[in-house]
């Protein structure tokens, strides 16, 4: 299973020594970088979800184009 966890700064260090104790447990620090890319594929995702559903309209293609 993979957990994910927004921590204040302050406490992440003592949170990280927990976890990283716990011999089945595997850790991975993600840059803001990473976490913001991350969140954005899984909100793309999610929205690609609710358009085959039919709770939200897409987007044709021509129109994306023209935004830019």
């Amino acid at each position: 299973m993979r957990v994910m966890l927004d921590i204040r700064d302050n406490k992440a260090a003592s949170l990280l020594d927990v976890l990283k104790s716990l011999n089945y447990v595997k850790t991975e620090i993600l840059t803001p970088y990473k976490a913001k890319v991350l969140h954005d594929v899984k909100e793309a995702v999610e929205e690609m979800k609710l358009i085959k559903a039919g709770k939200l309209k897409g987007k044709n293609a021509e129109d994306l184009f023209d935004e830019l």
